[in-house]
């Protein structure tokens, strides 16, 4: 794997600590490691700018689906500046091995990185949302 990858790698597992944080403490950190202070979210159901309003976001969203955890499904893909990759909300106490449904929400983004690594802007698409 090379160091190129390893930057998108990298930025999207960490954007993954800040979906999945416990505690708002947690949550703050975890947004300031991902994202750049004036970084963005834009999906189909928000856009918001910087770091309190990012995690405004995570924290109502995480609150819809109490016990469940975004993970990454495949792999990273990215050039320049971008990395785009799916993910999947899953519940953090059930076998998802073990075939029990599909997650009630399913999605890819496209994130954009700084010179630091940090995210500028991610574009979200939401595949699969409950009715």
């Amino acid at each position: 794997m090379s160091a190129h990858t390893d930057r998108y790698e990298n930025a999207v597992a960490r954007y993954f600590e800040a979906w999945n944080a416990s505690g708002p403490e947690a949550l703050a950190k975890a947004v300031a490691a991902a994202w750049a202070v004036d970084g963005g979210y834009t999906d189909p159901l928000a856009e918001v700018r910087g770091h309190e309003h990012i995690a405004a976001l995570i924290t109502a969203a995480r609150a819809q689906f109490p016990g469940f955890a975004f993970r990454l499904t495949g792999g990273v893909d990215g050039h320049h500046d971008t990395a785009r990759f799916s993910w999947e909300l899953v519940s953090e106490t059930e076998d998802t091995s073990a075939g029990g449904g599909p997650a009630p929400v399913a999605g890819s983004d496209v994130i954009t990185l700084d010179a630091q690594d940090r995210i500028t802007s991610v574009l979200g698409f939401l595949d699969r949302v409950p009715a």
